[in-house]
């Protein structure tokens, strides 16, 4: 049944079905368009979704809460699905973060629309003509795209996407950024295998996830398989210019109706264009698990690769077979992409339920030691040494259970990284590798932990590696290249970097100190200042001391550096 918000927020936005104008753009909702003068700009759904909820709350700060349920309605999303659609509609509409004219972020609140919104806006006729007929950028983004080159003319720019346990949402503009680098992304003599994520078909609540499940699931099956490169994207290939880097493509749609589950399923070989394999499946929703290992095996058939037996033994255990637990341990997942405390609360309780569901669920149990790690690492515990060594139980326990599992090796490694043992962290790391040299995660945490002890220019040698099976790098990835060059003493890629990683966080109380750092070493001091009146507004009683306290960083010189420069800007 609609609630009366839901009819308020309806009632709203249909107001603003017809043409109207946000400050100097008209916008014309019905056709994900609008238009600046002769000049027009296609927006992807999502962005006009946000921007017709924020439009129908002019001068509101609306929660992110409440932008997510209006533009995802049903369906369980990260927190970072927004930030990228918000980043995506700033860009359209020529708008920045650090002096919006149109979408404000307000700290630990949601967005506000800042311009005016008139409705009942038409356009005139010849206006109309050009706008439907023209679809050359408006000012704002084109010069947008001058300063990116301008930015990225010192630089090369590597491009490759994320593999993570639950995807963010879909990122299809071409034009997204990636982390700037000096230097040249590892390339590799084995076969790559690029896994895009599974398309939904049709709207039946959950669907998005479980395609994300499914496209995660295979990513991670096959990457336990050595000789072979699996690349994980969550943007659809440009078969112009993206595809010559892989050698084959791993494509696919999910429909779920009512019980039944019908997947179809492509293997493409990139160099001819040829389809090595396809496949639809039509089965029920009980024998989900039963076809992926035929999914699995079927591809590895067909890819010029030989498994090993050690290998079929591990594609043949998987974490668990209870299709509630999986289903459980999955919302979980989505709900720790979020890296908020209450979102976190709730992905430990669904972590809880998967395990008494089957409590030897090893993923379930690293989930829960991640949960506590990061507890720890935010700040949320009210008993942080509690919330590490909980962490840390959980993490054993997972390893105990599945040794032969790589995230459980991940798991323990972020858990001592936090705790300052990072020989130990950095000995799990390599078995998880030995396990999936495909994690891209794993190269990335083991960069993060160099520059920790003092080796960044090492620290950027792993995030290419990382980047290379990882090329939707989201906000982590961003701030993690940022800190390496900030330490490595290049304040213009550090800048290039930690503003990214701000865009799509921009609630990156790390990230805003690195780059407070960065801006205060360049000489710019007011921008500096701007970046601290944020941090204290993040976090109120922020004390250098204390953060640097519990701060992983080992290396008593990077150390000094940070504390000199800190107490330098009064920070």
């Amino acid at each position: 049944m609609t609630t009366d918000s839901a009819r308020v927020r309806d009632a709203g936005e249909s107001a603003l079905r017809e043409t109207f104008q946000v400050g100097d753009w008209l916008v014309f909702a019905d056709l994900n368009q609008i238009s600046q003068g002769d000049h027009v700009v296609r927006l992807e759904p999502k962005a006009m979704g946000v921007l017709l909820h924020l439009a129908s709350h002019p001068r509101e700060v609306v929660s992110r809460e409440s932008l997510l349920s209006a533009v995802w309605p049903g369906v369980v999303v990260g927190d970072n699905a927004l930030t990228q659609v918000v980043i995506k509609l700033r860009r359209a509409l020529g708008d920045t973060a650090d002096k919006p004219a149109y979408v404000q972020a307000v700290a630990k609140k949601g967005y506000r629309l800042v311009a005016e919104v008139r409705q009942g806006v038409a356009p005139a006729q010849d206006h109309e003509n050009d706008y439907r007929k023209n679809q050359r950028p408006a000012p704002g983004r084109r010069s947008q795209v001058r300063y990116w080159t301008a930015a990225f003319l010192v630089t090369l720019m590597v491009g490759f996407a994320a593999a993570r346990l639950m995807h963010p949402a879909a990122t299809t503009d071409p034009t997204w950024p990636q982390p700037a680098v000096r230097g040249e992304s590892p390339g590799a003599a084995e076969p790559t295998v690029l896994v895009e994520d599974f398309e939904v078909i049709g709207a039946q609540p959950g669907q998005s996830l479980l395609a994300r499940a499914v496209t995660a699931d295979l990513v991670t099956d096959l990457s336990k398989v050595s000789g072979l490169w699996v690349v994980s994207s969550n943007r659809r290939a440009d078969p112009g210019t993206d595809l010559p880097q892989y050698g084959y493509v791993l494509s696919g749609t999910v429909q779920q109706e009512d019980d039944r589950l019908r997947l179809n399923v492509h293997l493409t070989e990139t160099w001819s264009g040829r389809h090595l394999w396809s496949e639809r499946i039509d089965r029920p929703v009980g024998d989900l698990f039963n076809v992926q290992d035929s999914l699995v095996a079927r591809v590895l058939e067909v890819l010029p690769v030989k498994v090993s037996k050690a290998e079929t033994l591990r594609l043949a255990h998987r974490s668990t077979r209870d299709l509630q637990a999986y289903e459980t341990f999955v919302l979980a997942q989505a709900a720790l992409l979020v890296r908020r405390p209450e979102q976190n609360v709730a992905a430990r309780a669904l972590y809880w339920d998967a395990i008494g569901r089957d409590p030897a669920f090893a993923r379930a149990y690293a989930g829960l030691a991640l949960t506590y790690a990061l507890e720890y690492q935010q700040g949320w515990a009210a008993t942080s040494d509690k919330a590490l060594a909980r962490a840390a139980e959980f993490a054993q326990a997972a390893l105990a259970m599945r040794p032969d599992m790589p995230e459980s090796h991940w798991v323990l490694a972020f858990v001592d990284a936090q705790r300052k043992q990072h020989i130990d962290a950095l000995k799990h790391l390599d078995e998880a590798l030995k396990l999936n040299p495909s994690y891209a995660d794993a190269y990335a945490l083991k960069a993060g932990i160099l520059t920790y002890v003092g080796k960044p220019a090492q620290a950027v040698s792993q995030l290419l590696l990382a980047l290379r099976l990882n090329p939707d790098a989201g906000s982590l990835y961003f701030l993690l290249f940022g800190r390496a060059y900030y330490f490595l003493g290049d304040t213009e890629l550090a800048q290039v970097n930690l503003n990214q990683a701000l865009e799509r966080n921009p609630e990156n109380l790390e990230a805003r100190i690195y780059l407070a750092l960065t801006l205060w070493r360049a000489g710019d001091r007011d921008a500096a200042q701007w970046q601290l009146s944020e941090i204290r507004s993040l976090e109120p009683g922020f004390a250098s001391n204390d953060w640097l306290a519990s701060y992983p960083l080992t290396e008593p010189a990077e150390k000094r550096q940070l504390r000199t420069a800190m107490v330098a800007m009064g920070l």
